[in-house]
């Protein structure tokens, strides 16, 4: 019975004190306003701060919108603002080196360095626990190389490509014009130009500032043929085959999926299509556009190989590929009978990884949809050896490729090469601060705000991306020498382990299962054998 009167006591006191304060600011807002009247204009400095929490204290009490500040007037707006500053605090005074996310402090700090040409060494030894179940380790060898002077380029370019492109190790991700800015487009393009990568133009639509550089560009054609539709959404042969024919387009890549929300389009409101936008995308200006989830163009893996076909056709064969996030492996070697029984493949195939990417998504598709790079990249890597078709494709790897050594283990994941979106966005300036979709990016990057985007300066940030790109692929191929490799092709599954608990330690080449060249047309393996009897070349199916 007592605590029932000491709950309902302090019920009731609580309401009482609520009261008091909006009393009390009152009281002195109206005495502060009198003295100003009656003495001195100088009390309205005093009486008009009150006045106005008074309002605010008021306001509170009788909004119904916020249990919180019905509770607590005044107070809390604190909790409000601490919760809006709560990424910026955590980044930079709670934080661990090493623990933050997507990207820890060491690794935006490597990229910033490097874009600057600045030392990217540390002393005193690594802060990781390498005794951390899942810690990776590549292994060095007793007879190192010496570094290579060039770095190697990839042929993209299979038996159906009349004009082939000799791709970097990495590259510019796909990022749109419309998601970044203006300036940081240019810079990327320019960054691109500079030193001779290829710079993906995401999935908006081919603009000017993609162009005016003229930096090599792969054109991604994303769900909504943004660029190249007519007017009810449909793809547009024409337009595309105009667009294709520019000097500066080298490859041309149908967009299946993207890590960050596999299965599921965009939706880019009506108040960012301006009219740059609008021209650009071939949309009406001040409508929202909405990005369907799946293609107009093909319905079953034989329709996508044919269209592929018809794309290169189009763009007079310059290569052709297609970007997805790995869901199910069924479904990917369905494809890889397509392309077996039609003849024909595409030129590369990028795979992204479900860690998302520069894309806003809903959370529950970035946490649980869709493969990991890793496991991407191997399924489709072991699904092409197997059907015998590995050496028409190349393969892309695309997310979360930042350093040296995320590059040399792409590649032996299975990849011929790696593309970057947000490492070239933190060289550009980009800190982190995560809010891309909101149109107030801090720095400038990620907005159609003119007065943020003026903070990019092309000249400067362009430099930024070519020392950064040049300075991780020198990296990569300096862990590779030490590696006792001198070409990527040399890489091997044997030569990277992981630590799969705390006393054992295995290679890639034990963990996981890596097909033999036409394995699977011959005599697929217990682990692959059913998925590979259900693929049918006819129909997406899990």
């Amino acid at each position: 019975m007592r605590t029932r009167i000491d709950r309902r006591t302090s019920g009731h006191t609580h309401d009482v004190l609520k009261i008091l304060l909006v009393v009390l600011l009152g009281s002195l807002a109206v005495a502060g306003s009198v003295t100003a009247v009656l003495v001195s204009p100088w009390w309205w400095a005093a009486a008009s701060p009150l006045l106005v929490l008074a309002l605010v204290a008021v306001h509170d009490l009788v909004q119904r919108r916020h249990s919180v500040l019905r509770n607590y007037p005044l107070l809390g707006h604190l909790r409000f603002a601490l919760e809006a500053l709560r990424p910026e605090l955590q980044q930079y005074f709670i934080e661990r080196n090493f623990d933050g996310r997507p990207f820890d402090r060491d690794t935006r700090s490597i990229v910033y360095e490097r874009a600057k040409g600045t030392d990217a060494e540390e002393p005193f030894g690594t802060e990781l626990d390498l005794y951390r179940t899942g810690s990776e380790f590549l292994t060095p060898s007793m007879a190192p190389r010496s570094v290579r002077a060039e770095a190697p380029r990839v042929r993209i370019g299979g038996p159906e490509c009349t004009r082939p492109y000799d791709m970097a190790l990495l590259n510019v991700s796909a990022m749109s014009f419309g998601s970044l800015s203006a300036n940081a487009v240019l810079a990327l393009n320019t960054g691109a130009q500079l030193g001779s990568f290829a710079h993906d133009t995401g999935e908006g639509g081919l603009s000017e500032y993609h162009l005016r550089p003229g930096g090599d560009l792969v054109w991604e054609i994303g769900t909504g043929y943004f660029g190249c539709r007519t007017d009810d959404g449909d793809f547009d042969e024409r337009q595309f085959a105009e667009k294709a024919a520019h000097q500066q387009v080298k490859c041309v890549s149908l967009k299946i999926s993207q890590g960050a929300k596999p299965g599921i389009g965009g939706v880019l409101p009506g108040a960012k299509v301006n009219a740059e936008i609008a021209a650009v995308r071939g949309v009406p200006q001040g409508e929202t556009v909405i990005s369907p989830p799946f293609h107009r163009v093909y319905s079953t893996p034989r329709e996508l190989v044919r269209f592929l076909a018809r794309m290169r056709e189009l763009a007079d064969g310059k290569p052709v590929g297609f970007k997805l996030c790995v869901g199910s492996r069924r479904e990917f070697l369905a494809v890889c009978k397509a392309m077996l029984e039609e003849g024909s493949t595409p030129d590369f195939i990028i795979v992204d990884g479900a860690e998302g990417g520069t894309g806003a998504a809903p959370l529950e598709f970035a946490d649980n949809v869709g493969l990991p790079l890793g496991e991407g990249l191997m399924t489709v890597h072991n699904a092409l050896v197997g059907v015998g078709l590995r050496d028409r494709i190349r393969i892309g790897a695309s997310g979360k490729v930042a350093t040296g050594g995320d590059l040399v283990k792409r590649l032996l994941q299975g990849a011929d090469y790696t593309n970057s979106a947000r490492a070239m966005m933190f060289a550009i300036g980009c800190i982190q601060a995560q809010r891309c979709h909101t149109n107030a990016c801090p720095v400038g990057v990620a907005t159609q705000d003119e007065r943020r985007a003026r903070a990019v300066d092309v000249t400067d940030k362009s430099q930024r991306v070519r020392r950064y790109q040049q300075a991780t692929v020198k990296s990569a191929l300096q862990i590779m020498a030490s590696m006792g490799v001198d070409n990527p092709r040399g890489l091997r599954p044997h030569m990277l382990l992981q630590r799969v608990n705390p006393h054992t330690v295995r290679s890639y080449a034990e963990l996981h299962d890596w097909l033999t060249p036409g394995q699977l047309l011959a005599s697929a393996p217990s682990s692959w054998a059913a998925d590979w009897k259900a693929a049918d070349p006819d129909r997406f199916t899990h």
